[in-house]
C-alpha cells in the first residue's frame, strides 16, 4: 500500500498527502487495514511543525456514504477552532446519493487544506462514475481485491507471518487453511496466534498441536483418507471432524473434490509437468502431485462408480436421509471399495 508523505500546511502541522484517497475493493480486513494505516499515518505526521500551533493529530470523523445527507459534507471538513486539521472517512462510497456523490466531486476538485478525504468503494459496476472522477481528479487509488485463489490465500498467510516476523512451511500454511477456512479475517488472528504462541518454523506438526482435532479432522482429511483407501483412518477422521462440529455438508463437498480431482487430473496427459497441469486445470501443482499419488489403485470405472456414491450421500445429507453421519460413511465405505475394485 502507498505510504502517505507528510506535507507542511498553512496552520504549521503536517499532514498526509494527498488530500484524497479512495480505498476500492470488497475484502474488508485488508480495506480496514488500509484505512487504520492512513489514520494513523495522519496522527503520526500531525505533530506540529511549530509547537505554539496546537496539539498534534487530526479530528477523525466517519460515516457510511448512504447516511451522508446534502450539506453535511462541508461541516464535516470545516476546519477545527483549534487547528490540527481533520480526518473524514466516508464508507461505501459507491451508495452515496446523487446529490452527495456530486458535494464529494466538488471537493475533490479543489480540497481544502488541513482535511484528509478517505472513501471506501466496493468496486462494482454501482458508483462507478464517482470512483472514476475522483481517481481522474488526483485521488490516490489503493487496491484492495478479494482474495479468492488458493495461491492467494497462500500469500496471504505468508505475509502474515512475514509481518509477525516468522516463517512457515508450504504445509503448514496448508494446514492452517484446513484448520481455520478462508476468511481473511479468521486467517489474520490464527497467524497472530501461532507468531506469539510458538517457536520455530509454523510447520504441519505445530498447526496440528495447536489446533489439536481441529486441523487433523477437517473434510479435506477425510476424503484424503478415503480416496487413498485408508476406511479405518477416514472415519475415525470422519467421526472427529463430526464432533468438532465441521457440517455434513461441508465433509460430503470434499468427498465430491476429491473424487473430482481423481477424475480430472487421470483423465490429463501424464507426460505434463504439474505446473503445467496447474495451469491447465486450475489447481495448485502440489495438489496435482498429490492426486497423482492417490491416483494409485484408481480405474476411471471406479471413479465414475465413486462418483454416483458421493452424489447419493450429498442428496442424503441434504435431507433425503435420516442420519448424515451414516450416509457419509457409507459413501467413505463405497468409495475405498471403487478404489479396490469391488
Amino acid at each position: 500500500m502507498p505510504s502517505p508523505s507528510p506535507a507542511a500546511t498553512p496552520t504549521g502541522h503536517r499532514v498526509a498527502a494527498p488530500p484524497v484517497t479512495v480505498i476500492v475493493g470488497s475484502e474488508e480486513l485488508l480495506v480496514d487495514r488500509a484505512v487504520s494505516g492512513i489514520v494513523a499515518g495522519a496522527r503520526q505526521a500531525g505533530e506540529p511543525a511549530e509547537p505554539a500551533l496546537g496539539s498534534g493529530g487530526p479530528d477523525v470523523h466517519e460515516v457510511r456514504a448512504a447516511d451522508l445527507l446534502p450539506g453535511q459534507l462541508a461541516s464535516l471538513t470545516a476546519p477545527s477552532l483549534f487547528g490540527g486539521g481533520c480526518l473524514v472517512i466516508i464508507r461505501s462510497a459507491q451508495d452515496a446519493s446523487k446529490e452527495v456523490a456530486a458535494e464529494l466531486d466538488r471537493y475533490a476538485a479543489a480540497p481544502p487544506p488541513d482535511v484528509l478525504l478517505v472513501l471506501t468503494h466496493a468496486g462494482g459496476a454501482k458508483g462507478k462514475a464517482l470512483l472514476a472522477s475522483l481517481v481522474g481528479q488526483g485521488a490516490q487509488r489503493i487496491s484492495c481485491p478479494a482474495v479468492t485463489r488458493f495461491g492467494e490465500r497462500l500469500d496471504f498467510l505468508r505475509s502474515e507471518f512475514d509481518r509477525a516476523g516468522r516463517k512457515a512451511d508450504e504445509a503448514g500454511l496448508r494446514a492452517l487453511l484446513d484448520a481455520v477456512g478462508t476468511d481473511l479475517r479468521d486467517l489474520a488472528a490464527a497467524c497472530a496466534q501461532l507468531a506469539d504462541d510458538t517457536t520455530g518454523v509454523i510447520s504441519q506438526a505445530v498447526v496440528t498441536r495447536y489446533y489439536r482435532g481441529r486441523a487433523e479432522a477437517t473434510g479435506f482429511t477425510v476424503a484424503d483418507r478415503a480416496v487413498e483407501g485408508k476406511l479405518a483412518d477416514a472415519l475415525e477422521q470422519l467421526r472427529w471432524a463430526l464432533a468438532t462440529g465441521v457440517s455434513p455438508v461441508l465433509i460430503v463437498s470434499a468427498l465430491a473434490q476429491g473424487v473430482r480431482a481423481l477424475g480430472r487430473v487421470g483423465s490429463a496427459s501424464r507426460g505434463k509437468s504439474a505446473e503445467a497441469l496447474a495451469v491447465e486445470l486450475g489447481m495448485p501443482s502440489w495438489k496435482i502431485d498429490r492426486v497423482r499419488q492417490q491416483l494409485r489403485g484408481w480405474t476411471p470405472d471406479g471413479v465414475a462408480r465413486a462418483h454416483r456414491a458421493v452424489a447419493t450421500a450429498d442428496a442424503q445429507v441434504k435431507g433425503e436421509g435420516a442420519s448424515a453421519g451414516y450416509a457419509l460413511e457409507v459413501a467413505i465405505g463405497a468409495i475405498v471399495a471403487c478404489r479396490s475394485g469391488r
